[in-house]
C-alpha cells in the first residue's frame, strides 16, 4: 500500500534546516523517505545520506544559485522549496526610558532583518522557480509568522517582513499558477522553545513589552489568548509543511495557514 502523504524520493530544499523548526521540518520529511537539501550556515547535526548540506548565505544570489546547482547534481531534480530561514530582533520603535536605547530600533536591525527574512525568501524562490517553471510542476512553503498576520508588540519589523512574506505568497501563487506551481504559507504562533529562544531574545522582547521575563514566560501557555493552552510543537508544524508538500494538499495555494492553537488578541 503507498504511503498516503506520499513524497518518497521527492527533493525539497529547506533554508535555515539545523535548527528550531526548519530541523524539525529535515527530520520529518527525512522520515517521509525524501531527500532534503539544508541551505544553511551552520551544517545539520542529523546523519543521513538522504540529506545534502550545502553552507549558505542566504543573502548572496550567488550561493543561492550554487544551493540549487547542487541540489540537481546531486539528486536530479527539485520538487519544492521550503523557504524557513529567518531572525528575529525585538525592538521598540521608541523607547520612551533611556535615551540611546538598545532596545530601540536602528536602521541596521531594520536592513538585517529585511535581507535575512524577506531578500533571501525571494533569491532563493527565484532561483528554484526558474526550475520548476520548466518542469511545470511543485511547492513552495513559505514560512511566515503570527505576527504577520495581526502585528506585534516589539516586533514591528519582524512582523513587516512576514507581512511582506503573506504578500508574496499571494502574488506568486497567482502568477505561478499557471506553471502548476503551489505557493502556501505557514504562519506559526508560539512554539516550544528551542535554542533560538535565547535569553537576550527573551530579555529584549520582555522589555519592548514593559515585563519581566518570568511574566513574559507565562504567556507562552496562556489560556485567556490560547484556546488549546500550550505552546505549539515544532513537530505539529513540520506535519503541516510535509502535507503541503504533498499532493494530498493539490487544490491548496495562495493561503497562509495559521498554526497557533487558537490564539487571538481577541
Amino acid at each position: 500500500m503507498k504511503d498516503w502523504i506520499d513524497i518518497k524520493n521527492k527533493v525539497f530544499i529547506v533554508t535555515g534546516g539545523s535548527s528550531g523548526i526548519g530541523n524539525a521540518i529535515v527530520r520529518e520529511l527525512l522520515n517521509q523517505g525524501a531527500n532534503v537539501v539544508n541551505a544553511d550556515l551552520n551544517s545539520s547535526k542529523i546523519r543521513n545520506d538522504q540529506l545534502l548540506d550545502v553552507k549558505t548565505n542566504l543573502t548572496s544570489k550567488e550561493m543561492v544559485a550554487n544551493v540549487v546547482r547542487q541540489a540537481q547534481e546531486n539528486f536530479g531534480k527539485i520538487d519544492g522549496l521550503v523557504n524557513n530561514a529567518g531572525i528575529n530582533l525585538p525592538r521598540l520603535l521608541v523607547d520612551s526610558r533611556q535615551d540611546r536605547s538598545k532596545y530601540e530600533l536602528k536602521l541596521d536591525d531594520f536592513q538585517k532583518m529585511f535581507a535575512v527574512n524577506v531578500q533571501s525568501m525571494f533569491l532563493m524562490t527565484q532561483a528554484v522557480a526558474r526550475v520548476l517553471v520548466k518542469q511545470k510542476n511543485g511547492v513552495i512553503i513559505n514560512m511566515s509568522s503570527e505576527a504577520g498576520l495581526e502585528g506585534s508588540e516589539g516586533q514591528s519589523v519582524y512582523s513587516a517582513t512576514k507581512g511582506a512574506i503573506n504578500g508574496f505568497t499571494r502574488s506568486w501563487a497567482k502568477e505561478l499558477g499557471h506553471y502548476n506551481i503551489r505557493v502556501v504559507g505557514v504562519a506559526p504562533g508560539i512554539m516550544e522553545a528551542t535554542g533560538l529562544r535565547t535569553l537576550s531574545y527573551e530579555e529584549a522582547l520582555a522589555y519592548s513589552r514593559n515585563k519581566t521575563v518570568e511574566q513574559l514566560r507565562k504567556g507562552y501557555s496562556n489560556t485567556s489568548t490560547i484556546p488549546l493552552g500550550r505552546s505549539g510543537k515544532l513537530s505539529e508544524v513540520a506535519d503541516l509543511v510535509s502535507y503541503l508538500l504533498s499532493d494530498r494538499s493539490s487544490y491548496i495555494t495562495g493561503v497562509t495557514i495559521n498554526v497557533a492553537g487558537g490564539k487571538s488578541r481577541g
